[in-house]
């Protein structure tokens, strides 16, 4: 089968840095489905992974984000049967979406939104998930911070997952959304998702949040540079407030978080499949729900651009945009070059 890796950690401007593969077709055991890949979405994950974040050992594929059609099931795999369509993030220590066929554990896979073709689809899982589990499982924002403005900061609104939480938090809850985007484009984006307010995350924070007259928030959700924001964050917060990141700082210094009795939750929505939790099927029944709020058009994809099939020349073209900082939503591959 076709499929896209790499062999070593390299930059992406190395034309060896992303390869097109030949390799034998997977066959599911126990829970696995084996997935037809339609289409792929690419995320900062996939960079970092390429970069070196994890381990390789000959050739590994990349690849965090799917959606295609079952093709056969393991002997303990019932949620699905040969012929439906899916989407899914995967398993971070597990070989990638970025070939024609996929093995997943059918535990962490939706049915995919049936109003959506294949390509919208792939954009929404892994961003989905990890707002998710942020917003209602970290921050917990159905419990009030006491005092605080009904209200939710994030930081970097106009990314893939900043995309998506603007959107679940303003469909599940009342809360405010602030939002930052610091390009006329990005902050026109993150409006039309729903956030209440837009302010620049490239002026001082907590100026820009104040200057909003709606009082101090109660949450706060960074998903990107949170060493360079965390001393804004911490003025701007309400005391006793939540604040939530995902990315990945060299060092944090959390100790100005104790005056204010501010709490910090790390999120990544790997951890589940890592550590195999006893909860590890809330992420299946957690796509199946997004299905539902996209059909019932409470929430749309966060696709931003079909960059085109899915081979290494394309596949390096995404991990440029994303490690230049420029792309906004999520970047997407659909189907296989043909010949």
């Amino acid at each position: 089968m076709r499929a896209v890796g790499l062999r070593r950690f390299l930059p992406i401007t190395d034309p060896e840095a992303l390869v097109d593969l030949d390799l034998p077709r997977p066959v599911p055991t126990g829970h696995d489905i084996l997935v037809k890949v339609e289409a792929v979405s690419v995320n900062p994950v996939d960079t970092k992974v390429r970069r070196g974040l994890a381990p390789i050992e000959g050739e590994r594929v990349l690849g965090w984000d799917a959606a295609g059609t079952v093709v056969e099931t393991g002997p303990a795999a019932s949620r699905f049967a040969v012929g439906d369509a899916v989407y899914y993030a995967g398993d971070l220590m597990r070989p990638g979406t970025n070939a024609e066929f996929h093995l997943v554990d059918e535990r962490i896979v939706g049915r995919k939104p049936a109003s959506l073709g294949f390509a919208a689809a792939a954009a929404l899982p892994l961003t989905a998930i990890t707002a998710w589990e942020t917003l209602f499982d970290r921050l917990d924002l159905r419990r009030p911070v006491p005092g605080a403005a009904p209200a939710v900061l994030i930081v970097g609104g106009a990314g893939g997952v900043g995309s998506i939480a603007i959107q679940l938090v303003r469909r599940l809850t009342d809360l405010t959304v602030i939002a930052t985007a610091s390009r006329p484009e990005t902050q026109a984006w993150a409006r039309d998702l729903g956030a209440h307010h837009v302010v620049d995350h490239a002026k001082p924070l907590a100026a820009e949040v104040e200057a909003l007259g709606i009082g101090a928030p109660g949450f706060v959700f960074v998903t990107t540079n949170t060493a360079d924001h965390l001393s804004e964050v911490v003025a701007l917060i309400a005391p006793q407030g939540r604040i939530a990141v995902i990315d990945d700082p060299d060092t944090l210094d959390v100790m100005p978080l104790k005056l204010k009795s501010l709490s910090l939750h790390w999120e990544l929505m790997f951890t589940r499949s890592l550590f195999g939790t006893a909860d590890l099927g809330q992420q299946g029944a957690l796509l199946d729900e997004v299905s539902r709020l996209v059909d019932a058009g409470e929430i749309r994809s966060t696709l931003s651009d079909t960059l085109g099939p899915i081979d290494a020349a394309t596949l390096k073209r995404a991990h440029a945009l994303i490690e230049g900082g420029r792309a906004k939503g999520k970047l997407v591959l659909e189907g296989f070059p043909q010949g």
